[in-house]
């Protein structure tokens, strides 16, 4: 057992002997020692255990024996193989599941969740984003798992948690930005209402849930005591309303879609210039009489109805007016170095190949690669992790792993003789995409 003021042990402490798990089995980082017994799929569980894997905890990914993470059908892309054919891998699946092992294991049979529950005590934390109660009949609900093993840290995200009259209700992002009013703030000016280009409010609520779980882990370390943590989709999506959601609150007013706008600052969007688009982000009047004094507009910062930035929101049809007319005129490179030099607030609108081309994105590392089997080029490209630690940094030690690739390994590792689970199929991780089925409309799963 390791010290209880600290999480960063080499051994999970959730009450039961750990003589074979007490060996670390993932070296570096704040989290070595941590082990996770993931029970998620597609996006929001999938990227809270990828971030907290990435800071080394080793994250043990249960997978549908044969089928796997839904997302792994979720192309094309996918990573081609030496003859130049799709792989199971798909790009979505990449995107969340690095610094896992993949372990396929078939929960609807007795075997299979003894197998969960057995690995469940061998671990610090679950994660699941199953049906409320969907869990119950395989003896691995939050209430079972705690009784049984009283220092675990469960965690469940749902659509729309684990309370209120839509809790029964499975939870898609698209369904997320649409119930929890960020798309009644997304899109342009009297157009339809538009979801964010990514699946936002899954990868929010995934940052939300790895904080409750770090949190809840450093009240376990404190106190000896675990607990359920309940996170949906909807509430976290509600949460990020932030200034919006308040100006609301504070008005009683529904705010109205600007396309690019912000609607309490003003200049602040994108604007067309001769030759592209560039953003002006400008953030207090200092800024704005220095953007006016580049674009040789100086008239604009003394005119009393754009002089303050009160007076700029409440006269911003106007002001826009002028400034998209000007700016038509000018080159974006000359515009875009003015403001870099005066120190007004701005950048281009970047391509993803003109994002990861960067001198920014190579310095900070935010492309990756990582070996893996499937691929033809002996590596897949990653995204890397944006958090920077002076001690303990962020480390890449498995691939988004094949489908059961790790099933003996982890059992033997975890278990030993005594898994229930003797039969160790790896789940077939050589099947084309093609044979995978999708979801099952009977699932009981949380698509989130």
């Amino acid at each position: 057992m390791s010290d209880p003021a600290s999480f960063s042990s080499s051994a999970p402490q959730n009450g039961t002997d750990r003589d074979t798990a007490s060996k670390a089995t993932q070296p570096g980082g704040p989290l070595a020692g941590v082990r996770i017994l993931d029970l998620t799929r597609i996006l929001a569980g999938p990227t809270t255990t990828q971030l907290l894997g990435d800071l080394g905890a080793d994250v043990i990914k249960i997978e549908r024996a044969g089928l796997g993470d839904d997302t792994r059908t979720w192309g094309p892309p996918f990573v081609q193989d030496n003859d130049g054919r799709d792989t199971r891998e798909s790009a979505y699946y990449l995107c969340a599941n690095r610094n896992k092992r993949s372990v396929a294991i078939d929960m609807a049979t007795p075997e299979g969740a003894q197998t969960l529950i057995a690995l469940a005590g061998k671990c610090d934390v679950v994660a699941e984003n199953f049906k409320v109660g969907g869990l119950d009949k395989f003896g691995l609900g939050a209430k079972q798992l705690l009784a049984r093993y009283p220092k675990l840290v469960y965690c469940s995200i749902t659509g729309f948690g684990q309370t209120g009259p839509n809790a029964h209700r499975a939870g898609y992002d698209i369904m997320a930005q649409g119930y929890g009013g960020m798309m009644s703030l997304t899109g342009e000016p009297g157009g339809e209402p538009v979801k964010v280009g990514v699946g936002i409010a899954d990868v929010v609520c995934g940052l939300y849930a790895s904080t409750a779980i770090l949190a809840a882990l450093r009240h376990r370390d404190l106190t000896g005591e675990g607990q359920h943590i309940d996170v949906a989709l909807v509430d976290s999506q509600i949460a990020w309303l932030v200034n919006e959601g308040v100006n609301y609150l504070t008005s009683g007013k529904d705010p109205i879609r600007r396309g690019n706008q912000h609607p309490n600052i003003v200049p602040y969007q994108v604007f067309e210039t001769s030759d592209g688009h560039v953003i002006v982000a400008v953030g207090n009047d200092r800024q704005f009489k220095r953007f006016c004094d580049i674009i040789s507009r100086p008239e604009l910062a003394l005119d009393e109805r754009f002089a303050g930035n009160v007076g700029r929101v409440n006269n911003r049809e106007a002001l826009i007016e002028i400034l998209q007319a000007h700016l038509k005129t000018l080159p974006k490179a000359m515009l875009l170095e003015s403001m870099e030099r005066e120190g007004v607030p701005g950048g281009p609108v970047n391509t993803l190949r003109e994002v990861f081309a960067t001198d920014q994105a190579k310095a900070r590392d935010m492309k990756i690669e990582m070996h893996h089997p499937a691929a033809a080029s002996g590596s897949v490209s990653l995204i890397g992790n944006p958090l920077k630690f002076s001690k303990t940094p962020v480390t890449y030690r498995h691939a988004p792993p094949m489908l059961g690739q790790h099933t003996d390994e982890v059992l033997k590792e975890l278990l030993g003789d005594d898994a229930p689970l003797k039969s160790r199929n790896p789940g077939a991780a050589s099947d084309p995409p093609s044979s995978l089925t999708g979801d099952d409309d009977d699932d009981d799963r949380h698509s989130t």
